[in-house]
């Protein structure tokens, strides 16, 4: 019998028996590979997510990846059989945010796979066919099932617009940080560097491409024109924003606690620095990070630290709060 987690309401969770859901017009019944665990998963079970940013009970899981079993009327039905992740953002398709492309911007309010519809923590998923992302045939889907933090990389990517020859830096180390380093490596920069909290993340930093690897209590100079910013931490938008040279540009991919320290403003004027963020992923960061992988300039197996059946769901939470470095992506396998 296939299962399901299922969280009940915070810190109270269970296993359930679980049926497929039947495809309805224009969607797709996906039989899930693998499922990623991230802090939001862990903040739907604890019950810190924001309040309006999850619905109880819930199967939670927005990064997976899968094959396509079925599907409902009006979707092609080449698309069965083929390896497949998808967009978690429900958007409504007809307001203006959505006709231009900002989907995570739809004025209809927030839906997502995982948060406040069923997401992938079962054997199967059922969603919209236009929120899929074909893979090549020969996709490794383990790897695919990073596809997800990956996609909100590419769209802070895409917003910084990093061109050859530039000098780069990367403040964070965690998944979306060795994302932007392998993001930032293809766009053939002078230079780029790694900022981290330590030094446990070097080797592989280096691994990916990464010219240089600082410590945030070392000197940092401010002399780069590009720098994405992954750390979320209370401090990490300012120590992305010291690097920059003057009219340089930042992203901020990062959400701190309450309290965080805050950009200048003053500094952001004088300097004419460029401000970005980006939560979540377009469609367009999802193609291009969909293209970047299947390209083989994203290579997200090293990250992976462990895998664990669906049944041992309170250990994988617990292996994702542990604040182990030897701990990186944990995956689940319905």
């Amino acid at each position: 019998m296939s299962t399901a987690v299922v969280v009940e309401a915070p810190g109270a969770h269970r296993l359930v028996p679980h049926d497929p859901v039947a495809p309805g017009p224009g969607e797709a019944l996906v039989g899930v590979h693998t499922v990623g665990i991230c802090g939001s998963d862990r903040e739907v079970y604890q019950g810190n997510r924001p309040e309006g940013y999850v619905r109880y009970p819930l199967t939670p899981g927005h990064e997976w990846s899968g094959t396509v079993q079925a599907v409902g009327a009006g979707v092609p039905e080449g698309l069965v059989g083929r390896k497949v992740v998808g967009e978690g953002f429900r958007n409504c398709q007809v307001c203006d945010r959505c006709h231009a492309g900002e989907t995570t911007l739809c004025t209809a309010g927030y839906e997502e796979t995982g948060f406040t519809r069923p997401g992938a923590m079962a054997a199967t998923l059922t969603l919209p066919a236009r929120l899929l992302h074909v893979l090549p045939d020969d996709a490794d889907l383990t790897a695919a099932a990073l596809l997800e933090p990956a996609a909100c990389v590419a769209a802070a990517a895409l917003k910084v617009n990093a061109r050859p020859g530039e000098r780069v830096a990367v403040v964070g180390t965690g998944t979306l940080g060795m994302f932007a380093v392998q993001f930032l490596k293809a766009a053939s920069p002078a230079e780029l560097l790694v900022v981290g909290s330590g030094t446990d993340r070097e080797a592989l930093s280096r691994r990916f491409g990464a010219t240089g690897f600082r410590t945030k209590d070392q000197e940092l100079t401010p002399d780069f024109d590009v720098v994405v910013e992954t750390a979320g931490s209370a401090s990490a938008a300012r120590t992305a924003a010291s690097l920059l040279r003057r009219g340089g540009r930042l992203v901020l991919t990062g959400i701190p606690a309450p309290g965080a320290e805050g950009l200048d403003p003053t500094d952001l004027v004088v300097r004419q620095l460029e401000v970005h963020t980006a939560f979540g992923a377009p469609p367009d960061a999802w193609a291009h990070a969909v293209r970047v992988f299947g390209a083989g300039l994203l290579d997200p197996l090293p990250l992976v630290t462990h895998e664990l059946p669906l049944a041992e769901f309170s250990q994988a939470i617990e292996l994702v709060g542990a604040g182990d470095p030897k701990v990186g992506k944990v995956l689940l396998r319905p």
